[in-house]
């Protein structure tokens, strides 16, 4: 019963902090007026949603290094639908995320038994293979140069912009959530621990691998769409490997082993450096500096601070 009692008190807390950080995100735009600043809460929102979905396909075991080409298909469909097809961005964002998903079965089936850094080499010429579909097509996807000319969602408003992205975060982030607590998760935990003993008690490892693959696809393949009409011009620059190894980087420095821990080395790892965009010689070295730490002195990631704090504190007061 003590234990129950903790865990609930514990959940409670958690569901406290949650809605305390969205109403200070909600009131954070009425305070700032630099369209700089607007931009980077903006991206930020997109990028920890983007970490996010990644985690949800490595809850199984499996690492993605071409995520970034998912996140692609989303804003290139949307935006070419609603560009050349005349059609509402409204309409053609969930097509984005569905297409990136359909994609995401079509690859997944075949390649679902695939483990460990072979799916990752898998993902990576995957990626790279979408990026030389697009340069093919560059009639329509506007080659290295970018589409022009996407429909905005809002007309020359950035307010809009913010809240319609933090929304979608938050809305992403608590279905992934379930999407993890659920069955589902359940099953992908056991898979990644043991693919033997999950089919043993009857776990399909194709099935539900699949499922982690469409849902992270989806999600991030729906942001992606979103980042296309808020941006009104993509290049699939933008969505190549280094934007795919970027996504994992905040997954592991945030910490793995936590839903929290995409969000926080999302946060930290893309807003920091912008806080020194002053010092940009100086950036790669900042970001170095901070994947060091974490990897030699916090290999729980960002998100063990917390409890490496309260352990400190309570041996300070014994």
């Amino acid at each position: 019963m003590p234990a129950r009692r903790s865990a609930r008190m514990t959940n409670t807390n958690r569901a406290i902090l949650c809605v305390c950080v969205i109403v200070v995100l909600v009131i954070v735009p009425l305070l700032i007026e630099s369209p700089y600043t607007f931009r980077l809460f903006i991206l930020t929102f997109v990028y920890v949603t983007a970490a996010a979905s990644l985690r949800t396909l490595a809850l199984s075991g499996q690492v993605s290094m071409g995520h970034a080409a998912f996140m692609s298909i989303g804003a290139y469909t949307s935006a070419l639908l609603a560009r050349y097809g005349d059609f509402s961005p409204w309409l053609t964002m969930p097509m984005g995320g569905l297409a990136a998903m359909i994609v995401a079965v079509l690859v997944g089936f075949p390649f679902a038994r695939v483990r460990t850094i072979y799916f990752s080499m898998v993902s990576l010429f995957f990626g790279i293979g979408v990026l030389s579909v697009y340069s093919i097509f560059g009639k329509y996807t506007g080659h290295i140069n970018g589409l022009i000319g996407i429909p905005p969602l809002f007309a020359g408003a950035r307010l809009p912009y913010y809240y319609y992205f933090l929304a979608l975060m938050v809305a992403c982030l608590a279905v992934l959530w379930r999407f993890e607590k659920c069955r589902i998760g359940t099953c992908l935990k056991a898979i990644n621990q043991s693919h033997v003993v999950a089919a043993s008690v009857g776990i399909s490892e194709v099935k539900f691998r699949v499922l982690a693959l469409a849902m992270s696809c989806f999600v991030v393949g729906l942001v992606g769409a979103g980042y296309a009409h808020y941006n009104m011009v993509i290049s699939y620059s933008a969505f190549d490997l280094p934007a795919s190894i970027n996504l994992l980087v905040y997954m592991l420095v945030g910490g793995i082993s936590s839903f929290a821990g995409p969000i926080i080395g999302a946060a930290v790892l893309f807003v920091v450096p912008e806080l020194f965009r002053d010092l940009k010689e100086y950036t790669p070295y900042l970001y170095a500096g901070i994947l060091l730490f974490v990897v030699f002195a916090m290999p729980e990631g960002l998100v063990g601070i917390p409890d490496r704090l309260g352990s400190w504190l309570k041996s300070k007061h014994r």
